[in-house]
């Protein structure tokens, strides 16, 4: 008897503000054309999602409805639909068909001042709306794994205290992403990645309500980390390097080959 499949990894991709409306929808087109075709989505091998920017959500939804790829925002409002000029809720989101959210980016914490009770809220709001939230930590220079962890934990159960005030936790995907590594020539080490995702797994499944989250590594990921990272850690959050669509479906390529089964897709 054949050992059994280690789970299927979760591979997300943010186009942050790099791409014009036009270059975003011909994005998703060679995208949607990869992910019909290729086994690690066709087989469930691998979970995907992309967060394009605000504009492109309706039309990208539609590119990719029905490719296994699924369409996500990067940031939403903390509030209920109202009088709030030139924000969008999670309500307007889950109706245009979304189903994830980025929450705490290391860029909105520094750039737009977003502290730790309105990455709380935000996460809050993503969950009761059924929308799961991408939940970033990270910590802010080079430190060992250990002070790493312990950080990222911390921001973790920061993050969900308004939503467990409120009843509304559930699966996140928290997405590892050292600051010192955002925008970086080369990510963080697999060791390095390796212990600070299996010590976020260990916390995250000792909590039922959040039963079927997921750590996965961003911070200058591109092709090449995941199958180097091995099954510990659950995925990978791209961002500049999956601009080419090739590089996305060389990652993809990676999580056939987590799997032990080859690119056509025979055991």
């Amino acid at each position: 008897m054949s050992a059994p499949h280690p789970p299927s990894v979760t591979i997300g991709v943010s186009l942050k503000m790099y791409f014009g409306h036009h270059r975003t929808l011909n994005w998703c087109r060679r995208i949607a054309a990869i992910a019909e075709r290729h086994p690690a989505v066709t087989g469930g091998l691998a979970e995907t999602f992309v967060l394009p920017s605000f504009p492109t959500l309706v039309p990208a939804a539609g590119l990719l409805a029905g490719t296994g790829v699924r369409i996500g925002a990067q940031d939403l409002s903390a509030e209920e639909p109202g009088a709030f000029t030139g924000e969008v809720s999670g309500a307007q989101l889950k109706e245009i068909g979304c189903a994830y959210a980025e929450v705490g980016h290391a860029e909105r914490r520094r750039l737009f001042h977003e502290d730790e009770t309105i990455v709380a809220a935000k996460t809050a709001a993503a969950l009761r709306h059924g929308l799961t939230p991408v939940l970033c930590v990270g910590e802010p220079e080079r430190t060992d794994p250990g002070r790493a962890a312990e950080r990222c934990a911390a921001e973790v159960e920061s993050a969900l205290a308004a939503a467990g005030r409120a009843g509304v936790l559930g699966p996140v995907v928290v997405a590892y992403e050292p600051q010192w590594a955002i925008g970086a020539p080369e990510p963080a080490s697999p060791e390095h990645i390796r212990a600070v995702c299996t010590a976020l797994s260990t916390r995250l499944v000792e909590r039922a309500e959040l039963a079927g989250s997921r750590v996965v590594y961003g911070g200058s990921a591109g092709p090449g980390l995941l199958t180097r990272l091995g099954p510990e850690v659950g995925g990978l959050f791209l961002g500049r390097f999956a601009h080419d669509p090739g590089a996305f479906e060389a990652v993809l390529d990676e999580a056939v080959a987590l799997h032990g089964t080859t690119v056509a897709g025979v055991g």
